[in-house]
C-alpha cells in the first residue's frame, strides 16, 4: 500500500513538545486518539477526546505503569498485515482494531544518567513498552507509520502517510532503538559493572553534519555525535563564524583542544597545530605573549594552522593571530573586541568550546582496521610526581624540572617517535612521526635552529633546554643528538635494555635525567 489514511493513532510520549498541536491536527482529520498516562492528560487538558489504552485493551495499567501497552490488542493492531486474510480474520475474531499511527518517544534514559541519578531511578528510566511499540510499528511500516521525533510530526498531521515516508520513519525508529539499547548496554558495562572493554561493545552515534569530503576529495565524511548531555569537546563547540569545518579541520582542532586542555588549570597557554601535530606550544603571563612564543617555535608550519587557547580570547591576541593565515581558532570564549577582529577575516573559523574537556576523563578510542576494530582506553595518563626517578648523578634544577614537565605534557600529543625540546614554558623544537628517535631529535634541533635564524636570536632555544622523549631511548645516539642541540635535562620513560648505557652517556655529558615509568606512544 502506498498512501494510507490514518483512522486510529496511539500516542505515548515522554517529550511533550508539539504533542497538543499534533493531537489537534489529527483530531481535525477525524483520527481517533488513543493514549496513556501523562500523554492522555495533556491531550485532554487541551480539550481533545482521548481513549485510554486500558479501555482499548480491557486491562488496567499496573505496576506503576510498567505494564500498559504490552498487550495483544495493542501489538496485534500494530503488527496485523492489512491485506493478509488470516491476519484480518484473527483481528476480527479477537476484537483487535488496526492502529495506523504510533507516536512514541522513549523514557529519558541518557538524560537521567547524565544528571547523576541514583541507580534505581536509572533502572526505572529503561523504557520497555515504548521500544516494543516502536519495533512493532516499524516492522509493519507497509501499513503503519511510526513517529519517534517531534520534528517529523508534520509528516503525519494531514491524516495520511505515504509509503516513502513510512519507510524513512521506520529506518529512523530502528536507529533510535539501537541507540537506546546501546546506551543502556554501555551504562551497564561501564558504569554499573566497571568494564572498560566489555565482551560486546555497543556503539550508537547520531550524524551531526555531513562534511564536504574526508581527508581527500574522493572520500566521503560526516561528523557523528554520542548520546547524552555529558559529551564535551570540539564536536560540541559553537561555531561563531567562518566556513563549514572539514574533516581535517575537525581532526586538527581536536588535537589542539586536547593538548591545550592539559593546561586548563595553568597559566595562559596557546597551542598551534598543523596536520594533527603541535608545531608550537607556550605558556606565559598573558595570552598574547603565549601566542607570540608559540608562533616563534615554528612560524613556517603555523601558516594555515589551527590554534587553541585555554583562556577567553581578547582583542590584542586576536589581532596578533590574524597577522598570518589561520584556519581555525578554538577558545573557551571570546570578548566582543576579539569577535570584531575575527569578523574581518570571513574564512577564519572561530569555535567557542565553553569549559575545556577534562584531560583525565575516561573514554574509549576506536580505530578501524581491515576486518575489525581496535579499541583502547584514552591515554589519560599523567605524571605521578612521587614516581619520578632521577637516574643520573646530577638532579635537575627547579627550572629544568619545570621544563621537563612542560615538554613531557606536549610530547604526549606528538606523533611517535616524538621528541620535544622546551625551555621557560615554551617549545623550542618538535620532532614528530619519524621512523627512529634519532631522526626526531635531529629534526627538532634543526627546527629550533631555523626558528632562531628567522628571529635573529643569538642561539636556539634548545640551548639550556629540557628534552622529552615519548618512549625510551633505545640507544645513546638520540640522547647525544639532544646534547649537541644544547639540552641539559632529559625526561623519558626508561625501560630499555640499554638504560645503563644511556644513563652513562647522560652522566658523561653532565645531564640530569628523569625516568617517568610511563610511555606516551601516539600513532
Amino acid at each position: 500500500m502506498t498512501e494510507i489514511r490514518i483512522t486510529r493513532a496511539l500516542l505515548s510520549v515522554s517529550d511533550k513538545t508539539g504533542l497538543v498541536e499534533l493531537g489537534q491536527a489529527l483530531a481535525a482529520q477525524g483520527v481517533e486518539l488513543v493514549s496513556t498516562g501523562g500523554t492522555a492528560r495533556a491531550l485532554r487538558d487541551a480539550g481533545l477526546a482521548v481513549r485510554d489504552v486500558s479501555d482499548l485493551t480491557g486491562f488496567p495499567e499496573m505496576m506503576d505503569g510498567r505494564v500498559k501497552t504490552l498487550h495483544p490488542v495493542v501489538h496485534g493492531g500494530l503488527l496485523g498485515v492489512r491485506d493478509n486474510p488470516e491476519h484480518q480474520a484473527a483481528m476480527a475474531e479477537h476484537g483487535i482494531g488496526a492502529i495506523d499511527l504510533v507516536v512514541v518517544n522513549l523514557y529519558p534514559f541518557e538524560a537521567t544518567v547524565a544528571r547523576g541519578a541514583a541507580r534505581d531511578e536509572i533502572i526505572e528510566n529503561i523504557d520497555i513498552g515504548g521500544p516494543s511499540m516502536v519495533r512493532s510499528a516499524a516492522k509493519n511500516h507497509a501499513h503503519v507509520a511510526i513517529v519517534t521525533d517531534p520534528a517529523d510530526y508534520a509528516l503525519v498531521s494531514t491524516g495520511t502517510t505515504s509509503l516513502a515516508d513510512r519507510r524513512r520513519l521506520a529506518a529512523k525508529a530502528y536507529a533510535l532503538t539501537a541507540r537506546y539499547d546501546a546506551a543502556i548496554a554501555g551504562w551497564f558495562a561501564h558504569a554499573d559493572q566497571g568494564e572498560a572493554l566489555p565482551e560486546t561493545l555497543p556503539v550508537a552515534l547520531t550524524r551531526g553534519a555531513v562534511l564536504r569530503y574526508g581527508e581527500n576529495p574522493h572520500q566521503a565524511a560526516a561528523l557523528y555525535l554520542p548520546g547524552g548531555a555529558a559529551a564535551r569537546g570540539i564536536a560540541q563547540a559553537e561555531q561563531v563564524q567562518g566556513k563549514d569545518l572539514s574533516y581535517n579541520n575537525y581532526n586538527d582542532a581536536d588535537a589542539a583542544l586536547e593538548l591545550v586542555a592539559e593546561f586548563r588549570d595553568g597559566p595562559p597557554t596557546v597551542v598551534i597545530v598543523k596536520h594533527a601535530n603541535p608545531c608550537g606550544v607556550a605558556s606565559a603571563d598573558t595570552l598574547i605573549d603565549a601566542y607570540r612564543a608559540a608562533l616563534a617555535c615554528d612560524s613556517v608550519s603555523a601558516f594555515g594552522g589551527i590554534i587553541a587557547v585555554n583562556r577567553p580570547l581578547d582583542g590584542d591576541t586576536a589581532r596578533a593571530i590574524t597577522e598570518i593565515f589561520t584556519e581555525v581558532v578554538a577558545a573557551p570564549d571570546a570578548d566582543a573586541e576579539a569577535r570584531a577582529v575575527f569578523a574581518q577575516k570571513k574564512n577564519l573559523r572561530l569555535l567557542l568550546t565553553g569549559e575545556l574537556p577534562d584531560p583525565a576523563r575516561p573514554g574509549l578510542m576506536l580505530k578501524s582496521i581491515a576486518g575489525g576494530m581496535l579499541v583502547q582506553t584514552r591515554d589519560a595518563g599523567r605524571i605521578d610526581e612521587t614516581a619520578l626517578k632521577v637516574v643520573t648523578r646530577r638532579a635537575p634544577t627547579a627550572q629544568e624540572l619545570a621544563d621537563c614537565r612542560f615538554a613531557w605534557t606536549v610530547a604526549k600529543h606528538v606523533k611517535s617517535n616524538a621528541i620535544v625540546y622546551a625551555k621557560d614554558g615554551c617549545t623550542a623544537g618538535i620532532g614528530a612521526g619519524q621512523m627512529n628517535r634519532l631522526e626526531s631529535a635531529r629534526i627538532a634541533a634543526w627546527k629550533a635552529k631555523d626558528a632562531a635564524d628567522k628571529a635573529g636570536w643569538a642561539q636556539p632555544r634548545t640551548t639550556g633546554s629540557a628534552v622529552a622523549s615519548d618512549a625510551f631511548f633505545p640507544f645513546a645516539d638520540g640522547l647525544m643528538a639532544a646534547v649537541e642541540a644544547g639540552a641539559t635535562a632529559v625526561i623519558q620513560p626508561g625501560g630499555s635494555i640499554r638504560d645503563d648505557e644511556v644513563i652513562a652517556a647522560a652522566d658523561a655529558a653532565g645531564l640530569a635525567m628523569i625516568f617517568t615509568g610511563m610511555r606516551h606512544f601516539r600513532h
